[in-house]
């Protein structure tokens, strides 16, 4: 299968010199100037993962990315010139999925796209294989579902009730099945701040099994993986 790969990058130095290493590792290339031009292409091209800019003229990237995920879940990685941590998780907090700080060498930035492609295949795989972007917002695991546009959850079609915190939770699991996370890392990832006291983990995760468990002493969705942390356990995609 080909990839089209977005390349988002006002520098016409950088974005040709990616343009050529991508497109020498087999992949199709697009590219555009601004947020903007980024934006209008991905809705004339099939994308399969954006590397954006974050600083660019008219639209920066961090902007074209808070929109972009408004309809789309492809793979995003920033480039940046700014090497700040606090750069970095505003990057992530907004939807990207990588972050290469420039100046990079580009077979790291070839390695970090193979390796996100990878990953976005396995998940529309474990989604049943979607062609298109109707429905590649929806999370299914089993009977469970989640959908990242309505912000609506259901276990085997019955409609469950969250909070927007428990969604969230729902939502990081449920993004990589089978991935475990610390309870430190879901309160990071959740509350975007360091977590100090994770207590609060404990008790979010017993309410969503609680809603979305059949019987939530025996969970058949939400595990605990003892001294490490939480998972949602891979199934099979219910047809």
């Amino acid at each position: 299968m080909e990839h089209t790969i977005l390349v988002v990058e006002d520098e016409k130095g950088i974005r040709e010199t990616v343009a050529v290493f991508l497109k020498n590792q087999g992949y199709k290339v697009i590219e555009a100037v601004n947020g903007f031009e980024g934006l209008e292409m991905m809705k004339t091209h099939k994308i399969h993962l954006a590397i954006v800019d974050v600083m660019m003229p008219m639209m920066d990237g961090l902007t074209m990315v808070m929109k972009l995920r408004e309809n789309y879940d492809v793979p995003v990685i920033f480039l940046s010139a700014k090497s700040e941590d606090i750069d970095k998780i505003t990057g992530l907090n907004l939807g990207a999925d990588d972050y290469v700080t420039k100046p990079f060498e580009p077979m790291e930035l070839i390695a970090r796209v193979n390796s996100n492609i990878r990953r976005y295949d396995q998940i529309l795989k474990l989604k049943g294989g979607h062609d298109n972007e109707k429905d590649a917002h929806k999370l299914i695991v089993g009977g469970l579902e989640l959908d990242t546009f309505t912000k609506e959850v259901s276990v085997d079609g019955k409609a469950v009730r969250l909070t927007a915190k428990e969604f969230a939770i729902l939502q990081l699991l449920m993004e990589y099945p089978g991935r475990v996370y610390s309870a430190e890392e879901i309160y990071e990832a959740v509350w975007k701040e360091e977590a100090i006291n994770t207590e609060t983990i404990m008790v979010h995760v017993r309410k969503l099994r609680e809603k979305i468990e059949v019987n939530p002493k025996h969970p058949e969705y939400l595990k605990v993986v003892w001294g490490i942390g939480y998972k949602i356990e891979r199934k099979q995609v219910k047809k």
